[in-house]
């Protein structure tokens, strides 16, 4: 470690001499102009923070070596001793009663004693840093108290339309609950006053609505957030914090800076559970220092944590790398690690997700394109991707120009759009890509499907005018309920405006969240405003839906665009068009992991990749068993035969109800006559004899319409 900081501190002297050079360089004063210059001091900083860093380390493994050098001196002396007194120690040992308890809480306070000796001396800069603390909250605690002083009557209107009086900087939203009830004071979380979350003991400044959030609240997981600084969080306040002033926490010795808010107090946590741990480097930066990641969990009380595991093991009983595996689906190699490769019964997943979107996108005006892989990086230049993006891409020379894999779809579609003179009378051009993907995730990053490098999107790109967003939006909005209500999901839609660093006209802007705001409420289901959260060249309505044991998952997105065809000059008859970003599934490959969990492997019959399994009573029926099971393939069914003469009747049955097949046809000497089957289901519905014509019809049917309930619905 000291070589490693002989090696920060050598560097950064390396970078202050070549900051003073370029300073020396420069005329006129505007040394901050100049994106060098301001590159390296910024790298200055990251290696002061990091010799600082390595400082403190070595510091206390210096302390810990002296610690453990100590004992070891001690415990020699003690060996050192004479026998005869070790004797005579154990023969007091042998004529002392027997106090079992009593040396039990000697040895645990001995251990007690030894932790806080480890702990004692606390590090230098925590002391300072609370020296520190305490300093600026007089101060603050001073300008309260000088605002209270001339604080003035207000109103807050609670959600049942009671109006409260309340006192300028002096009433707080704990204050409020207490006089309302004490049990709905004890209850809270967090409060929200005029839309914005706001700590429970925070006081009231002026006028406004008051939201009291109990724990199971959606808006309420400033619970965990909280919890998260129990167990400690560092940030770097000279890359963090960019606003004249700054909320700060303390914790015992720990001092954060956040924005907040927080719990009142650590008392409100009463249950709290680690549960996982994992490597990884400061800032996601794989030149920095490695860290350990902490994942943990909390609640108000222990019920509620026991719930919770619960949940977990049901969460991992669902785990769809585990279905995956024990279904033949899919798997990964480390020969090409983020990459699935999808075995035929995942690939019939697979396509016929692709092939519902197909089905979709011929009755919605959408034609589907195919585009290239590989784009030479000027295009990624022209679009803003490769200044802010290029890390994540693949990219590679090819004779004198640089290359790289597509990571989106959408600069390719504004080359096929501007390719040749367009026309109103064109628009909306809706084109759809399933292309290849790539994105350089990294490795430690990688989480089964839900996370990895090559993937296939629903992607589409609609090409219109800001008159037709409002139309555009209502067709994007109905082609996702039409496709998740065939999932059995339902789902939340919020719409995201204009950030605070927007890029284009305020005006266009105003219209455009017009228009989505109008889509949304003809829409007709329920939607929530989240302002200020949208891209900065673009408003965009965030869908997030909900699976069979309700975890939330974001795979929908439709997102307004005004600055991609100004980056690629795209005209029609001289106007701009607008680009609507829109996809349904979003990542595939995602979408099979949250479809595998959500069914837990039970796949509803059209979209089962083990449908039909045809069972002979003995090895006399296996040809005919296997001419019906050829039909039921001929047919487009997923379709088997257990010819094992080896497995008896029941375990036939059994095994294909645990393979998961919707449906298991048994064939004997009276179906082979009356060439018919008798039929039950994976849970072991009979719905008896019928002839093969007859089943075809109805699993076609039940198939073709996407039943979720086949087996039931037979």
């Amino acid at each position: 470690m000291a070589a490693r900081l002989s090696a920060q501190e050598e560097q950064i002297e390396a970078l202050s001499r070549e900051i003073l050079r370029l300073q020396d360089g420069l005329t006129g004063g505007f040394l901050s102009c100049d994106p060098s210059l301001d590159a390296l001091r910024a790298e200055n900083e990251k290696l002061r923070y990091r010799a600082l860093h390595l400082r403190r380390s070595l510091r206390e493994e210096q302390q810990l070596q002296e610690r453990d050098q100590s004992q070891r001196t001690s415990s020699q002396k003690s060996q050192n001793k004479p026998e005869e007194l070790k004797e005579k120690s154990h023969a007091k040992q042998n004529a002392a009663p027997p106090q079992s308890s009593a040396s039990g809480v000697q040895v645990k306070n001995k251990k007690k004693e030894k932790v806080k000796a480890e702990l004692d001396p606390w590090p230098v800069f925590v002391s300072d840093r609370l020296q520190l603390y305490e300093r600026l909250k007089k101060e603050s605690d001073a300008l309260l108290a000088e605002r209270a002083a001339g604080g003035h009557s207000i109103s807050v209107q609670l959600p049942d339309g009671q109006t409260l009086k309340a006192t300028a900087w002096v009433s707080s939203p704990y204050q409020l609950a207490c006089s309302i009830s004490q049990a709905l004071a004890d209850s809270c979380v967090i409060a929200r006053v005029d839309g914005e979350l706001w700590d429970l003991d925070r006081p009231l400044e002026t006028d406004c609505s008051l939201e009291l959030l109990r724990f199971d609240h959606e808006d309420a997981q400033v619970y965990w957030h909280s919890s998260a600084h129990v167990l400690g969080e560092c940030r770097i306040l000279n890359e963090k914090v960019s606003t004249p002033t700054t909320t700060v926490y303390r914790c015992g010795p720990l001092i954060d800076l956040c924005r907040g808010p927080h719990v009142r107090h650590t008392g409100k946590i009463k249950a709290l559970k680690i549960y996982k741990n994992s490597s990884t480097y400061w800032e996601g930066r794989s030149d920095m220092e490695t860290l350990q990641r902490i994942y943990g969990i909390s609640f108000p009380d222990g019920k509620m944590l026991k719930e919770w595991e619960r949940f977990q093991e049901e969460a991992k009983n669902r785990d769809h790398r585990k279905i995956g595996k024990d279904q033949e689906l899919f798997f990964f190699h480390d020969l090409s690690p983020g990459s699935c490769f999808f075995l035929p019964r995942g690939a019939y997943i697979y396509n016929t997700l692709t092939e519902f979107i197909r089905e979709e996108y011929s009755r919605r005006g959408f034609q589907e394109v195919a585009s290239p892989n590989i784009y030479n990086s000027k295009l990624w230049e022209t679009s803003g991707h490769w200044q802010h993006y290029s890390e994540n891409m693949f990219s590679f020379p090819v004779e004198q120009d640089i290359f790289a894999l597509k990571p989106m779809n959408c600069p390719g579609h504004c080359l096929m759009f501007s390719h040749r003179p367009r026309s109103w009378r064109e628009l909306p051009l809706r084109l759809a890509d399933f292309g290849v993907l790539h994105r350089n995730e990294l490795s430690g990053t990688l989480t089964g499907l839900t996370r990895v490098r090559r993937f296939q999107q629903d992607d589409a790109h609609i090409f219109c005018t800001m008159d037709q967003i409002e139309s555009e939006m209502k067709g994007c909005l109905d082609f996702l309920r039409c496709v998740y209500d065939v999932f059995g999901f339902s789902f939340q839609l919020h719409l995201s405006t204009r950030p605070e660093k927007f890029l284009g006209d305020i005006a266009v802007w105003n219209q455009a969240e017009k228009q989505l705001e109008n889509s949304l409420n003809e829409f007709g289901e329920p939607w929530k405003l989240n302002p200020g959260d949208g891209a900065f060249y673009g408003p965009k309505i965030d869908i997030t839906i909900k699976d069979a044991i309700g975890r939330y998952h974001q795979c929908a997105t439709i997102q307004l665009d005004f600055q991609l065809p100004i980056r690629f000059n795209l005209t029609y008859d001289k106007d701009r068009p607008v680009i609507i970003h829109r996809a349904i599934l979003g990542s595939v490959e995602r979408m099979i992991a949250i479809l595998t969990e959500n069914y837990a492997g039970k796949w509803p019959l059209w979209l089962s990749p083990r449908q039909v399994m045809l069972v002979p009573v003995n090895p006399s029926l296996e040809e005919y068993a296997k001419q019906v099971c050829e039909r039921f393939v001929e047919a487009g069914f997923m379709a088997d035969a257990d010819l094992d003469s080896g497995c008896l009747l029941n375990k036939k049955i059994r095994n294909a109800q645990l393979a998961q097949y919707n449906f298991i046809l048994v064939v004997g000497e009276k179906e082979r006559a009356a060439s018919s089957v008798n039929v039950r289901t994976r849970d072991n519905k009979v719905h008896g004899e019928l002839s093969v014509h007859e089943v075809m019809q109805r699993l076609t049917l039940l198939r073709q319409s996407r039943c979720r309930s086949a087996e039931e619905d037979f």
